[in-house]
């Protein structure tokens, strides 16, 4: 294929920017992606294609479509996984990297027979999975019409011809006699090739008193040529000289030749063997070796990688779809997201209905019965909410949940609740509660300034800002008047952003930070409460009250009640 084909990344000239690991960690993704796979390699590509984030709606439409196949399609999904273990060598391109160390002899080139036979199979079985399934998507649709091309393709099946032939020629090379000659000390000097035998040698009785086999006339050959006898005596030799008594006992001599041993496959002492034998196999097996050299040089230009850089995107959706399905199974409703190139008719940007945060569901107890869902949407009178509510209300869940929600659904995977329609952003930032230790140079409220410049820096009109508690670590004043510029800076910006806080004053005066807006507004949300019940619900409403203080001593545990409780 000219334009390889990827069905995380469809078009390669596409801008991607990379999400940080503290935003990464601040929507509660990093819990959620290792619990995708036990293998750490495959959690790392996951975590790495998802950090990539792009505002284009084509792209996240592109991989919605087809991990809505792969979901809907098990049977082709297990028939996939189960291709994984065949096809690991195409990965690594088995032999084919080597060409260049090396003029590969026909041992190599057997090698690579088999290899190219495991491909054409591969080739095969994936046509075999996509044949016969619906598939809705852009991205599958075009791997099976490749792969079908692929398999209908005149060249493979030359190919599958020229090894199903190589193979039955090859197959004869059975055995090769070779003789030793010695010099007036029995060592050693010289080995040379007799024959090509299309016959196994096999075992006569164990190695049959070798003292005998020499010192008898009768039991010392005639001449030089081979007799036919397909009977031997097994036995290797070490490749470096023996020491008995001190004695240096040369290799290949006679009384080496009688410390016989089992050298298991693949052992160092025998390598020198097959280097010997690759040479004089190619001698007598040149023609053959020519034929072989010059047909699988003639598929090696194959697209190959094509097949094989697939599995990685391939995994990627199989684990978020046995994931989802998971949840599914279990009752909680997750849905397709939409992605739109423009706002909707009634200038939302995002409307979402039933949605819930996905780390609720780390509990194998929770039931669908005990999640509260809510509706949210942003417009152009409602780009920027200021959430206040009751201290553990449910402000920072429902804030990680909109993170969540446009992190997924541009990964191209279903997303919590009932309905999701959004205009894609480029990139997520979170200001969250740092930790202790980064906050000891600059001071906790020096520190959140510091971070929140590089964000409001960072950021585009196409962005998503996450708050959490920011600029409430200070006085209420000094936090107020700080939070309050900045809100009017965010809304000059038009950055869709969500900002929970405890200081309900500044959600109260929502109209005068608009009236300094030109196009994007702000808007109040609050977390419902029922006489003092937390309800987790969201609604778009005037803040209750002016329990700021209250709530932020409940949460430090400095009321009286906190304080005195043993």
């Amino acid at each position: 294929m000219k334009n390889k084909l990827s069905l995380l990344f469809p078009d390669k000239e596409l801008d991607f920017k990379k999400i940080s690991d503290i935003t990464f960690h601040d929507i509660g993704m990093d819990a959620i992606v290792k619990k995708l796979s036990r293998k750490e390699n495959e959690q790392t590509y996951i975590y790495n294609v998802m950090k990539l984030m792009s505002d284009d709606a084509r792209n996240a439409g592109y991989r919605s479509d087809v991990f809505n196949d792969i979901l809907e399609n098990k049977k082709m999904r297990d028939d996939i996984t189960e291709l994984f273990d065949r096809i690991n060598f195409l990965r690594d391109y088995g032999s084919f990297k080597h060409d260049r160390d090396h003029e590969p002899g026909i041992w190599d080139l057997l090698h690579r027979l088999d290899e190219l036979k495991d491909y054409v199979e591969c080739i095969e079985a994936l046509n075999n999975c996509l044949s016969g399934v619906e598939l809705l998507s852009d991205g599958m649709q075009r791997l099976r019409d490749y792969v079908t091309k692929l398999y209908s393709d005149n060249a493979l099946e030359d190919l599958k011809k020229d090894i199903s032939m190589l193979r039955a020629s090859t197959s004869n090379l059975k055995s090769v006699t070779v003789g030793i000659n010695l010099n007036e000390r029995f060592e050693a000097a010289g080995i040379g090739l007799i024959s090509v035998n299309d016959r196994a040698f096999t075992k006569s009785s164990i190695v049959s008193n070798f003292v005998d086999r020499i010192s008898k006339s009768d039991n010392i050959h005639k001449g030089t040529d081979w007799n036919g006898e397909y009977r031997f005596n097994e036995f290797s030799v070490r490749q470096t000289p023996m020491t008995t008594n001190d004695v240096v006992i040369p290799a290949l001599s006679p009384i080496a030749m009688m410390s016989v041993r089992y050298v298991p496959e693949g052992d160092d002492s025998v390598r020198g063997v097959t280097s010997y034998m690759d040479q004089i196999t190619n001698r007598m097996l040149s023609q053959t070796v020519r034929h072989l050299r010059d047909i699988l040089n003639r598929y090696t230009i194959l697209t190959i990688t094509d097949i094989t850089d697939l599995m990685p995107e391939f995994i990627y959706y199989i684990r978020w779809a046995e994931y989802i399905e998971g949840l599914i199974a279990r009752g909680f409703r997750l849905c397709k997201p939409v992605a739109l190139d423009a706002p909707m008719p009634d200038g939302k940007s995002m409307s979402a209905k039933g949605i819930y945060n996905l780390k609720l569901l780390e509990e194998k107890s929770v039931m669908p019965s005990d999640i509260v869902v809510n509706d949210l949407s942003f417009s152009e009178e409602q780009n920027l909410y200021v959430l206040t509510g009751a201290n553990r209300g449910g402000k920072t869940t429902i804030t990680q949940t909109v993170g969540q929600l446009f992190f997924m659904a541009q990964a191209g995977i279903y997303v919590t609740g009932e309905s999701f329609e959004y205009v894609p952003v480029d990139l997520i930032f979170t200001h969250f509660p740092a930790d202790e230790d980064k906050t000891l140079d600059l001071g906790r409220l020096g520190e959140e300034c510091k971070r929140f410049r590089q964000i409001y820096s960072d950021a585009s009109k196409n962005s998503l800002i996450l708050l959490n508690e920011t600029f409430s670590t200070t006085s209420f004043e000094e936090g107020y008047y700080i939070a309050k510029d900045c809100i009017k800076a965010v809304l000059k910006k038009g950055a869709r952003t969500i900002y929970n806080t405890h200081m309900h004053k500044l959600a109260a005066d929502i109209d005068e930070i608009n009236s300094d807006s030109s196009e994007a507004k702000a808007a109040s949300l609050i977390v419902v409460s029922d006489a003092g019940k937390r309800s987790y619900e969201v609604r778009v409403a005037p803040p209750v009250g002016m329990s700021y203080a209250g709530d932020i001593a409940e949460k430090y545990g400095v009321t009286y009640e906190l304080l005195t409780k043993q």
